[in-house]
């Protein structure tokens, strides 16, 4: 088969297009022969060796990927061949076929097609996480979420918005990106590079704030969040884009009964595989619906997954990027 093997940590040009024999299953996978698979910023942080969790070099690199199965375990009992899936795969995504255990593949509605399936279980599986489960959003709530025009960003804007928040404020670092988060359904933008987002928070809920802030970025972010941040209120912490490390206050905790919760799709994949088959319910439910919609840029070839990762890395993709598999 052809792969795509990150050959040694480093830029996209380390990224190869070989052949590789086609892998074998253990009695509770499947083998999936891949139609498409997305790039996300994991992947580009696993080319450099740091992303949490990455694997030492060669590897494939890719974290989720849709498909239809070739071959099913003996021990498995819920997913037959030919049935068209979405699936965490075990060791990298950029393949004409992965291994996923059953627990992670998940069968796809019948008219949501290969390339909004590529592009939705990391951002999609994260965002109803972060907000149904880790910060248990109640109908009528306000939802802060920093980056809100990434992946994960406008897919919990439409996630909010379903779960029933009463209000969303989206976050950017540019103002250039403040026209995306408004084109999913957030009700408010900020620059946080031109205006006290805190401040603006605060005018925006008559002084309330927040009740749940999604926050992907961490340091002076996550320290300026706690001044917006509602009594009662959650913040989610789900990366740390800013490299840096946020100090938080215990005394700004216990007497506000706020809290500071922190999630990981790759922890929760790994340790609690169980916990995501509701999550998938709901969100291909949302897209079958409709309800739900991934904006897909560009797509690739496999065998350009370099440029693919270029465009990604240097922060010109509109939307996902998809590499198809021809």
């Amino acid at each position: 088969m052809k792969a795509i093997v990150v050959s040694e940590f480093g830029g996209p040009n380390v990224l190869q297009y070989r052949d590789l024999e086609i892998p074998t299953i253990s009695s509770n996978q499947v083998l999936i022969r891949v139609v498409a698979t997305s790039v996300n910023f994991a992947d580009i942080g696993s080319r450099y060796g740091k992303y949490h969790g990455g694997k030492q070099p060669p590897f494939i690199p890719g974290l989720d990927a849709a498909g239809v199965i070739e071959k099913v375990g003996s021990e498995v009992k819920h997913l037959k061949v030919g049935q068209r899936v979405i699936a965490f795969p075990k060791n990298g995504s950029y393949a004409e076929y992965i291994v996923a255990d059953e627990n992670l593949t998940f069968v796809l509605p019948d008219h949501v097609d290969f390339q909004l399936a590529a592009a939705s279980p990391l951002v999609s599986f994260t965002a109803y996480k972060l907000l149904a489960d880790v910060a248990r959003l109640e109908p009528g709530e306000t939802v802060l979420i920093h980056a809100s025009a990434g992946g994960v960003g406008t897919t919990a804007i439409q996630l909010a918005q379903i779960l029933g928040a009463g209000k969303v404020i989206g976050t950017v670092g540019s103002e250039s990106k403040m026209a995306t988060p408004l084109e999913v359904g957030a009700d408010h933008v900020i620059c946080y590079e031109k205006e006290d987002f805190a401040s603006k928070v605060n005018e925006l809920t008559d002084g309330e704030g927040a009740n749940v802030i999604l926050d992907p970025i961490s340091g002076w972010v996550t320290e300026k969040g706690m001044e917006c941040l509602a009594g009662y209120g959650r913040t989610v912490i789900f990366g740390n884009a800013s490299k840096s490390i946020a100090q938080i206050k215990t005394k700004d905790l216990h007497s506000s009964c706020r809290s500071v919760l922190g999630f990981s799709i790759t922890t929760t994949r790994n340790k609690r595989p169980h916990l995501l088959k509701e999550t998938a319910d709901k969100v291909l439910g949302y897209l079958a619906d409709q309800k739900l919609n991934i904006k897909i840029g560009q797509v690739f070839s496999l065998k350009d997954a370099a440029d693919a990762h270029s465009l990604v890395e240097n922060r010109k993709s509109l939307g996902k990027v998809i590499l198809e598999i021809n």
